[in-house]
């Protein structure tokens, strides 16, 4: 029964595979520019690791009291503002050199690519200023701001941003405050991270010819936004069961170091050159 029932079913007619498909595909895609996608990354992974670096390794054998290393370098910015002369400012200024030179030369290296990258923009912008005759006043001014982010410049590569925040409240600085620097630093790997993982993928994506790249951007741009709100919901959400009140407390007072000591009687001292250079 079965036998008759195979041998009414019609013949299937043989399959032609076509020809295109046995050929062999030969696709060179055309090269295209990549450079803003490769400088897009390129600057994304410094950042990032620059963050991540900077709380793994030690950043410097000359341990200092986080709270008396800010204190001293919001002193030192004052005082270069404040400061009329130009005598100060030159002591100020080979001051920071004795203390680079104590410093790793990468550190030394980043501290004064920024400093001098300030100044030479400084310097452009007053180009004015020396042709109209005022050579002093603009020369006067680079070097404050030479000196101005030396000193910012030497609390970023010597001191934690983690420790930075948690001595922010033995000065008094409201926790608001500190909860948002904490939470913009945190936020800025994370997301980091995720746009960095899309902006591979929108390189290993884009074959040959793309003219839409830039229009892929402002999808990533969207995509981050959205995902920074989903994360902060997320975060809001975990601290409120972990019972967090928005309150920071204080840090244990350290002990003085020699390290320390040295620094007090440095601040004291541009104190006094202080006073000294502005009765001149």
């Amino acid at each position: 029964m079965n036998q008759n029932r195979y041998e009414n079913v019609p013949n299937k007619k043989e399959v032609q595979i076509p020809d295109w498909l046995l050929k062999k595909e030969h696709y060179i895609p055309k090269s295209d520019k990549e450079s803003f996608l490769d400088k897009s990354i390129l600057s994304f992974m410094r950042i990032i690791s620059k963050i991540k670096t900077q709380n793994l390794e030690t950043v410097s054998i000359y341990q200092m009291n986080v709270t008396l290393k800010i204190i001293a370098t919001l002193f030192l910015i004052i005082t270069i503002s404040w400061t009329q002369s130009f005598s100060f400012v030159i002591v100020l200024f080979v001051s920071l050199l004795v203390i680079l030179c104590l410093m790793t030369g990468k550190q030394i290296a980043g501290i004064l690519a920024v400093s001098t990258g300030i100044a030479f923009f400084t310097t452009l912008i007053m180009l004015l200023s020396f042709f109209m005759g005022k050579s002093y006043a603009g020369i006067f001014l680079i070097f404050k701001v030479f000196v101005t982010v030396t000193t910012a410049g030497i609390l970023s590569h010597t001191t934690r941003w983690s420790d930075v925040t948690g001595s922010l409240k033995n000065l008094f600085v409201p926790d608001i405050f500190i909860l948002v620097l904490d939470i913009a630093l945190k936020y800025i790997v994370m997301l980091g991270d995720f746009i960095l993982h899309m902006l591979y993928a929108l390189k290993l994506r884009s074959v040959g010819v793309n003219k839409k790249k830039y229009v892929s951007l402002s999808g990533i741009a969207g995509t981050a936004f959205i995902k920074s709100k989903e994360m902060a919901e997320d975060m809001y959400q975990a601290m409120e069961c972990r019972g967090f009140c928005g309150e920071y407390k204080r840090q244990k007072r350290s002990k003085f170091s020699l390290v320390d000591f040295v620094c007090v009687i440095f601040l004291i001292g541009t104190v006094v050159l202080f006073f000294y250079f502005e009765r001149i």
